[in-house]
């Protein structure tokens, strides 16, 4: 152990290359990835590499807070800062079964968090933070939510934006407003899970509607809807969960020329358009009256915040759509509407969002090159579609994974009639970097190259 580190470290800031904290972070964590720094080398004071590199000392502080939030550092109190020891991976399952958006590179998360909660903590009435609201999302959270949808529609009023705690609490709101108990709620054959949940709790149908390559076809719907006498039907157009088809516009009007005619009304949920490249308008802006669109945060930027925007025009509906949201979810939690609007409206959120995009992009092209003819993505969003070979089945392909350490969620679970076709959903977001998703990728792939009678997991 060296009580100074080698002299290729400290490292030489870029003019250009990046956020000045982010590279130092990135220098030591090469320098331990080469073997320049060892466990248990010690780093310069703050000052003196503050002092070296020229910097102020606020910059090389966020620094070794970044480097230490990837575990590469540790305090020995007036000892110093030493390289920490790598640690162990306890962690058996690699996740590839969950849609989260990725930790971006280049984006200091710990530091927007912070930022944003200390100015919301500053400029708002910490007691109106800490009790009842009536729900809807106050002024400011309303015009926050229609600057996140501005991108989709354009300028629009705020009045018409309703706050919601989360996607799948809108979804089951908009199911009790708009059908009956055994109503039959109108879906692509193959979608979101958390749709057929809801209207299962609440004792509706669930009734697939033929679909191609471009989503569901608008005969089969107008179809549908006479012969079940249906008064909603569900969409997931862009990036589409699991399938990954985005709609394209052609096939957008059509869906809303039929749901005028039959006097219907689409949940649209649109999670991941801020993710696709140039993704059509949304079907929305084609029925305006019939269409209830759905917006989330929670795969742009962070589960956490739990906040969704709902754009309903008619007042009176809108009144019905709340009064059924409070029913079971009062109001999102105060704070982080708080923080997602100080977010929003200081660009914080913008900054997050382009940055899980490009990251999940990044992860889209390790797919692409370790699933090589099995990858058949559009190159955005959180998850790919992978159709397996005949020898194996989705399920079974599920388990072995798991054999491997890892987990992947096969096709019948978003099955809207029991039927599902043999595929599985690999989401790219879980893994905590870009190596750690390629190791899981690769094992997959190998285990996808193999026939079950080749495959001898352990048994205990």
């Amino acid at each position: 152990m060296q009580e100074h580190p080698p002299p290729s470290w400290p490292p030489h800031i870029r003019p250009g290359a990046g956020p000045r904290f982010l590279q130092i972070a990135d220098a030591l964590q090469q320098g331990m990835a080469d073997g320049l720094l060892k466990p248990g080398d010690r780093l310069p004071p703050q000052r003196a590499l503050a002092a070296q590199l020229d910097l102020d000392l606020t910059t090389i502080t966020r620094a070794y807070d970044e480097a230490r939030r990837r575990n590469l550092l540790e305090g020995r109190g007036a000892r110093g800062t030493y390289v920490a020891a790598s640690k162990v991976e306890l962690t058996s399952v690699l996740d590839l079964s969950m849609n989260t958006p990725p930790a971006p590179d280049g984006v200091d998360f710990d530091y927007l968090l912070k930022q944003g909660l200390s100015q919301v903590l500053m400029r708002a009435d910490n007691q109106l933070l800490m009790t009842y609201h009536l729900g809807g999302g106050s002024v400011s959270d309303r015009e926050a939510g229609t600057r996140w949808i501005e991108p989709m529609f354009g300028s629009m009023d705020p009045d018409q934006v309703v706050v919601c705690p989360g996607a799948q609490a809108a979804i089951a709101a908009l199911i009790l407003v708009l059908t009956e108990p055994g109503d039959a709620i109108l879906v692509e054959p193959t979608g979101y899970p958390g749709l057929r949940a809801a209207a299962t709790q609440f004792g509706r149908r669930v009734v697939p509607v033929e679909a191609d390559r471009h989503g569901m076809l608008p005969q089969a719907l107008e179809e549908a809807c006479r012969e079940y006498r249906s008064r909603l039907v569900y969409l997931n157009p862009t990036l589409q969960n699991p399938t990954t088809v985005t709609m394209p516009g052609k096939r957008r009007k059509e869906l809303a020329a039929v749901v005028k005619r039959c006097n219907v009304r689409i949940i649209e949920d649109d999670p991941y358009w801020l993710l696709a490249e140039a993704p059509p308008p949304p079907i929305a802006t084609h029925a305006p009256e019939h269409v209830y669109y759905v917006s989330t945060l929670s795969k742009c930027l962070t589960p956490g915040l739990r906040v969704a925007f709902v754009l309903v025009r008619d007042p009176i509906e809108r009144e019905r759509f709340l009064a059924a949201m409070r029913s079971f979810a009062l109001m999102v939690a105060p704070l982080t509407a708080a923080l997602a609007t100080q977010w929003i409206l200081d660009g914080s959120a913008n900054t997050l969002m382009l940055a899980v995009r490009n990251e999940a992009r990044m992860r889209h092209l390790i797919a692409r090159d370790v699933l090589a003819g099995r990858y058949a993505g559009p190159g955005d969003g959180l998850h790919i579609w992978v159709e397996l070979p005949t020898y194996w089945g989705a399920y079974q392909l599920a388990q072995a994974a798991e054999g491997e350490g890892l987990a992947v969620t096969p096709a019948d679970a978003f099955a809207a009639n029991g039927e599902s076709v043999n595929a599985i959903r690999i989401s790219l977001g879980g893994a905590t970097d870009r190596s750690r998703l390629r190791t899981g990728l690769q094992r997959l792939s190998q285990l996808l190259a193999r026939r079950p009678d080749a495959y001898n997991a352990a048994v205990v």
